[in-house]
C-alpha cells in the first residue's frame, strides 16, 4: 500500500434534519432560541409512559421534490430518503459541486444504529396479514446499511466508496473519523460523513422503555404537562433519554482540494480517539471512555487546556451523565469547573446513530457564530459538583477548539476534536 499522504482535513458544510426542524439552518435557529423538539408520539400508538419522543416536524418522504409517491412506497425504510435529503442539503451548504472531477473523489459514510427496521416491520405485517407475495421485492435493499449512502450517490453523482460505519449511538463520529482518515491517507478528496436513524416505532419505543433507558413520563413529572422538559441532561431529576429520529451529515475535504475548488473551511478535524469497553452492553465504563477522550486530544497534538468547550454525549440517564462528568473531571482536572459543557440532547433528544453528526455540526456552527448552545431544562445536581453546563439558555461566547463525545451500546466510544479556522 502507498504511504499515507498526511493531509489536513476540514469540514466545509453540513446538513441536518432534527426534531427541531427539517433543515440544519432552521434547527440551529430553534436551538439558539432554547426550544426543544419533543411531543407525545404521533407516528404510531404505544402503550407506555415512555410516549414522549422527538419527531422531525412535518417530515413526509413523498413530499420531497426528488421522491414521488412510488419512490417513497418502494423505499419505505425512512432512513433512505431522509439521508438523500440531508446529503443534498450538506452539499449545497458546502458549495461543492458534483461533476466528472469531484464525483469520483467523493465518498459517503452514513452510519445507523437500527438501519431499515421500519421496512422489516412493514414486510412482516404484510407477510402475516396479506400473504407471502405481498412482501416487497425492495425489502432486502431497504435493510442494507449502505443503501442510504448509495441512493444519495445515485441522486447526487458521487462514485467514491459508500458504506455504513456501525457504531450504535457513536456511528456519526465513527463516520467522521473514518472519513477524515480516508482523506488524510489519499483515498479520496471529499467525504459526506454522518449518521441517520428513523426509530419511532412501537417495538423500538417499548424496547427502550422496558430496559429503563427512556424517561417514563408519570403524572408527577414536570414533562407530563410540558413534554418539552422530558430530556434534562445533568439535571438532578433526570430520568432517562428521549428517543428521537434524525439525520446529520458533514462534508469533509482535503486542504488542497478546498483551495483548488475555491471552497471555504468551517473547522478542522483535528483529532480522533476511539475505544471499546469490553465491560457491559449498555453501562458506560470510565477507564475506556477516558482513553477515548485522551486519545482524541493526543491525536490532535494539543493538551487538555486547549479544549474550550465540550459537546457532551449527555443522554439524560442518571449513570451515563454521572460517568461522563467523572471522565471529564479525570481528563481536565480542576479546570473542568471553568469548561463549558452542554448537551444538545436536551433539545433534540437521542437520535441514536445520527446524534454525534448533528452535535458536531451544532458545535462547529457555534464556533463560527460565537454561540454556546444550552443544556435546557437544567436543575443543578450537587452530586455532579460545580460544572458549567451552559444552563437553560444559549450564551454568546467564542471558542476555538472543542471536544465532541459519543458513546454507544456495546461499549463503543468515539471522541473528536474540532478546531476553528
Amino acid at each position: 500500500m502507498k504511504a499515507p499522504r498526511n493531509r489536513r482535513v476540514f469540514v466545509i458544510g453540513y446538513g441536518a434534519a432534527t426534531p427541531l426542524a427539517r433543515t440544519f439552518e432552521q434547527s440551529w435557529k430553534a436551538a439558539v432560541a432554547g426550544r426543544s423538539g419533543f411531543r407525545r408520539v404521533t407516528r404510531c400508538q404505544v402503550k407506555s409512559q415512555s410516549n414522549v419522543v422527538g419527531e422531525i416536524p412535518d417530515w413526509d418522504p413523498a413530499a420531497c421534490d426528488f421522491a414521488d409517491a412510488k419512490e417513497a412506497y418502494n423505499w419505505n425504510a425512512d432512513f433512505v430518503i431522509l439521508t438523500m435529503a440531508v446529503c443534498r442539503e450538506a452539499l449545497q451548504n458546502s458549495g461543492l459541486e458534483m461533476n466528472v472531477d469531484t464525483g469520483p473523489r467523493t465518498a459517503c459514510l452514513v452510519g445507523s444504529a437500527l438501519n431499515g427496521t421500519d421496512a422489516f416491520r412493514t414486510a412482516m405485517d404484510n407477510y402475516l396479514n396479506r400473504g407471502a407475495l405481498r412482501v416487497s421485492p425492495y425489502l432486502l435493499p431497504n435493510l442494507c446499511a449502505n443503501l442510504p449512502a448509495s441512493k444519495a450517490g445515485m441522486m447526487l453523482g458521487f462514485t467514491g466508496p459508500v458504506f455504513s460505519p456501525q457504531g450504535a449511538c457513536a456511528s456519526g463520529n465513527h463516520a467522521i473519523g473514518l472519513g477524515a482518515r480516508m482523506i488524510r491517507d489519499g483515498d479520496c478528496e471529499f467525504v459526506l460523513a454522518g449518521g441517520v436513524d428513523t426509530c419511532i416505532m412501537p417495538e423500538i419505543i417499548h424496547g427502550f422503555a422496558n430496559m429503563n433507558a427512556t424517561i417514563k413520563v408519570n403524572p408527577d413529572d414536570r414533562a407530563y404537562v410540558d413534554p418539552s422538559q422530558a430530556s434534562r441532561p445533568f439535571s438532578i431529576d433526570r430520568k432517562g433519554m428521549v428517543l428521537s429520529e434524525g439525520c446529520g451529515v458533514l462534508v469533509l475535504a482535503a486542504e488542497e482540494a478546498i483551495k483548488a475548488h475555491g471552497l471555504q473551511s468551517k473547522a478542522e478535524v483535528l483529532g480522533v480517539g476511539w475505544t471499546s469497553d469490553a465491560h457491559h452492553f449498555t453501562l458506560p465504563h470510565a477507564p475506556t471512555i477516558i482513553r477515548s477522550i485522551e486519545g482524541a486530544i493526543d491525536d490532535a497534538g494539543i493538551s487538555p487546556e486547549d479544549i474550550e468547550y465540550v459537546n457532551a454525549h449527555g443522554t439524560s440517564t442518571s449513570k451515563g451523565d454521572r460517568t461522563e462528568i467523572e471522565c471529564l473531571r479525570s481528563v481536565f482536572g480542576s479546570g473542568v469547573q471553568n469548561l463549558p459543557i452542554s448537551s444538545n440532547k436536551s433539545q433534540i433528544g437521542h437520535t441514536l446513530g445520527a446524534s454525534a453528526a448533528i452535535e458536531a455540526a451544532f458545535g462547529i456552527e457555534g464556533m463560527q457564530q460565537g454561540v454556546l448552545l444550552p443544556t435546557i431544562n437544567y436543575i443543578h445536581d450537587p452530586d455532579l459538583g460545580d460544572i458549567d453546563v451552559v444552563a437553560n439558555q444559549a450564551r454568546n461566547a467564542g471558542y476555538g477548539c472543542f471536544l465532541s463525545n459519543a458513546f454507544g451500546f456495546g461499549g463503543t466510544n468515539c471522541c473528536i476534536v474540532f478546531k476553528g479556522v
